[in-house]
C-alpha cells in the first residue's frame, strides 16, 4: 500500500539560469547548469517522497538516455516505479528552463517525446485502490474513470490545478483536496475576493480548495474556515517547480494530520527553500531541514547540496 499514487508524464528539465535574460543577437554568461527531473506530478511525488510519504508514479517515458535518467532520479528518491511504462524506441520529453536571477522570471522551450501518453491500460487501478490519495493534473474521460475507481475504493483526490481547463472544472464534484495556481485564478474569477472564490470552489466539491499566488502567498478554505498565508521570504534563486513542491508537500502535509492552514504553511516553507536552489527537485528539503526552517528560520543546505551537486553532473549520472 502506498501513501500517494499519482499519474504524469515525467520529462527532463534542463535548467539554465542566468543574471538576465540575452537579447536578442546577444550572449549571456551562464550563473547555474542542472539536470533534473521534471513534470507537475512527478516533482510533486519527488516533494512527498522527500518528506517521507510512501509514493509510487505512473506514466510513460522512452527508453532514452532521458528516460533512463527519469526513472534513476524517482528511484533516489525512493518513489516505486513499477508502474511507470518504458517505452522501446520512444524518446522521452525534454525541457530546456531558461531563467534569469535580475527578475525571477523564466522562459521554457520544450521537445515532446515521442512516447504515447498513457492509455487505460497504462492506469494501474489495484495500486491506484491501495492508496490513501490519488494525486492527479488533469482532467479527461480517461482520468475520470481512473478517479472513480479510486473514489469508489474509498482513496481521496488531489489535484494540482495548474492550467485552467473545462475538464478539470466540471470533474471538480469528484475532487477532495483542490490546489490551484494563480492563473487557474484568474482564469475563473480574476478578482480579489479569495475568501469567496474560495468557498465557491468548495462548493463545488472539494473539501479543502487552497489557490497558490507566488510570492504573495496563499489563501484557502478547509474544515476550519478561510485563511490567507504570506509567502516565506528567502534568497531566491529560481521559482521554477515552487508550485509543484508546494503541492506535494501539501498533500503530505494532509497525510501527517495537519489543518489545511497547516498544511499550507508547511507547503509554502516547503517551496520557498526550494526557490533557493536552481530546477524543480535540487532544492526540496527532507522532513528535518524543513522543520528547523519552520522553527529556527534556518535553511540547513548539507543535505540539498549534495544533490544539487548530483544534478549538475546531470547525464553522466546515468
Amino acid at each position: 500500500m502506498f501513501d500517494i499514487v499519482g499519474i504524469d508524464m515525467p520529462c527532463v528539465d534542463l535548467n539554465v539560469n542566468t543574471e538576465r535574460f540575452p537579447r536578442p543577437g546577444q550572449g549571456e554568461a551562464i550563473r547555474r547548469l542542472s539536470w533534473q527531473g521534471g513534470g507537475k506530478v512527478a516533482t510533486g511525488l519527488v516533494a512527498c517522497a522527500r518528506l517521507g510519504a510512501k509514493c509510487a508514479v505512473m506514466g510513460c517515458v522512452g527508453d532514452d538516455i532521458f528516460g533512463r535518467f527519469i526513472v534513476k532520479d524517482f528511484l533516489l528518491h525512493g518513489i516505486d516505479t513499477s508502474a511507470l511504462r518504458i517505452r522501446t524506441a520512444y524518446s522521452s520529453s525534454l525541457s530546456i528552463v531558461l531563467s534569469d536571477y535580475e527578475t525571477g522570471n523564466r522562459a521554457i522551450v520544450c521537445r515532446q517525446g515521442s512516447a504515447p501518453h498513457f492509455s487505460p491500460e497504462d492506469i494501474d487501478l489495484d495500486m491506484i485502490r491501495g492508496a490513501k490519495y490519488f494525486f492527479i493534473c488533469q482532467g479527461g474521460r480517461d482520468m475520470e474513470k481512473a478517479v472513480d475507481a479510486a473514489r469508489n475504493a474509498g482513496v481521496r483526490i488531489f489535484i494540482d490545478a495548474d492550467g485552467y481547463s473545462d475538464e478539470v472544472v466540471s470533474m471538480l464534484h469528484k475532487i477532495d483536496v483542490f490546489v490551484g495556481s494563480e492563473s487557474f485564478y484568474n482564469r475563473m474569477f480574476g478578482n480579489r475576493n479569495y475568501r469567496e472564490n474560495c468557498r465557491a470552489i468548495s462548493e463545488m466539491g472539494p473539501r479543502i480548495a487552497v489557490f497558490t499566488f507566488g510570492a504573495k502567498g496563499c489563501a484557502g478554505m478547509g474544515g476550519e474556515g478561510f485563511f490567507q498565508l504570506p509567502a516565506f521570504p528567502v534568497n531566491a534563486e529560481d521559482t521554477v517547480g515552487a508550485g509543484d513542491v508546494f503541492h506535494g508537500a501539501f498533500v503530505t502535509g494532509l497525510l501527517d494530520g495537519l489543518s489545511a492552514e497547516e498544511a499550507a504553511r508547511f507547503a509554502s516553507a516547503a517551496a520557498a527553500i526550494k526557490c533557493t536552489r536552481i530546477g524543480g527537485r535540487a532544492g526540496i528539503p527532507d522532513r528535518r531541514t524543513l522543520e528547523r526552517f519552520l522553527s529556527e528560520g534556518v535553511i540547513d543546505y548539507t543535505e540539498i547540496d549534495a544533490r544539487v551537486e548530483f544534478y549538475q553532473r546531470g547525464l553522466e549520472n546515468v
